[in-house]
């Protein structure tokens, strides 16, 4: 007990500032230290997402979901993002009376409150935003072309990414 105090005492210069080889053996501590590069939602975003059209069919959207086990798709008017459609609107909207989701277009499903975000927005301001207004997805827009979503899913990996220990 009595070598081991003596071994801390003496890894310290007299003004209590770490010796050379007191920091040499703390390289996880000073890692820790070191900036960290934003992650942007870019980076974390699922890339080249499927979309449909708003004069597309429920049924339609439906179908795309299933086939590519996906829950949102951004729904694009001439190209732009006019609304995102999720399986939770989809089966709301069935469940109406006189819905026929082979003749009903997305417009009728979709939400037009779309979160749409740049790639490089930090992702921690995005993630902010949708837990803030309860939202389930992001759409990604660079240049005024979808290039991604970001969904709750998405989140939860990139939290398990950072709260894994490396190795």
């Amino acid at each position: 007990m009595a070598e081991r105090a003596h071994t801390a005492k003496t890894s310290r210069r007299a003004g209590g500032a770490p010796t050379a080889a007191a920091r040499k053996r703390r390289p996880a501590a000073a890692a820790a230290e070191a900036p960290r590069a934003t992650v942007t939602v870019g980076d974390r975003m699922t890339a080249h997402p499927h979309t449909v059209g708003q004069e597309q069919t429920m049924g339609f959207a439906h179908a795309l979901m299933r086939k590519h086990g996906i829950r949102h798709l951004p729904v694009l008017h001439s190209g732009k993002v006019v609304g995102m459609v999720s399986v939770r609107d989809l089966h709301l909207v069935e469940t109406l009376p006189d819905v026929n989701p082979e003749e009903t277009r997305v417009e009728e499903a979709m939400s037009t409150d779309v979160y749409v975000v740049a790639p490089d927005v930090p992702l921690a301001d995005v993630a902010d935003v949708m837990a803030t207004r309860k939202l389930g997805s992001a759409v990604i827009v660079d240049h005024g072309v979808v290039t991604g979503v970001f969904t709750t899913t998405d989140a939860l990996h990139a939290l398990v990414t950072a709260l894994r220990p490396p190795g």
